[in-house]
């Protein structure tokens, strides 16, 4: 945790929102959740990864900012056995700065990651951020299809050939911008800009959700037909409309 302090954001139109913070550091899970509950959210708190899941199954959050590491289980299996139950939004934080670690976390369902040290205020817009993502409130957009696929973003669903898909929040925000541009090829950074709205970020995070869809999505993750690799440019969906 960095030592700046900041001044809290004020509340936004997202806040009422409830958000699970997981985190068995007493200290920063109570700067956290004072940050948290200034920008104007509720907020409930775990020291360990079993409360943490009671939690996340009673109180229904809108988000989880889910730590690393916790005692109890690691928290990508956390993660992982959260993903099997429920499509909240997964923020995970985490002191473990390797790719690989932050492509664990990816890997087990998380839709971002916020590496420590970090701000409050990061913290408070990341949030914020992810939840905009996951509770749009706006005109639906129309259901687009291809390769077997439709996909609902106006109720957030999706099936394949008849049978549902369970995608994350990011997983579905990526399929939805391929099924809408298909046969066209584009890079881990036109994908970082254009899907989420990130001006910088690891691009190891589309290497990962584009690996996760393709176990999802496709006959045979190993061999893709349908969400392919243009070499030297980046991922094409040649699905088809």
């Amino acid at each position: 945790m960095s030592t700046d302090r900041p001044r809290p954001p004020a509340a936004t139109p997202l806040g009422n929102r409830r958000i699970l913070v997981v985190e068995d550091e007493l200290t920063l899970a109570d700067v956290v959740r004072g940050y948290l509950l200034q920008a104007g959210f509720q907020v409930d708190v775990a020291h360990d990864a079993f409360t943490a899941m009671h939690l996340a199954a009673t109180r229904t959050p809108d988000l989880i900012l889910l730590d690393r590491m916790i005692p109890g289980l690691d928290g990508a299996e956390v993660c992982r056995r959260l993903r099997a139950a429920t499509d909240v939004p997964v923020i995970m934080l985490t002191a473990l700065g390797t790719e690989d670690d932050r492509i664990a976390g990816l890997e087990a369902g998380a839709d971002d990651y916020i590496t420590k040290p970090f701000s409050p205020r990061e913290l408070v817009l990341r949030v914020e951020s992810v939840l905009r993502r996951s509770l749009k409130d706006f005109d639906p957009e129309p259901t687009v299809e291809g390769g077997g696929i439709r996909l609902d973003p106006g109720s957030r669903t999706a099936t394949r050939r008849g049978e549902p898909l369970a995608l994350t929040l990011r997983e579905f925000d990526l399929l939805a911008f391929f099924l809408r541009h298909p046969g066209q090829a584009f890079s881990r950074e036109d994908l970082i800009r254009s899907v989420w709205d990130w001006t910088f970020g690891d691009l190891s995070t589309v290497t990962v959700h584009v690996r996760r869809l393709r176990e999802k999505i496709e006959d045979d993750p190993k061999n893709p037909t349908l969400l392919t690799t243009v070499w030297g440019v980046g991922y094409r969906f040649d699905g088809g409309a």
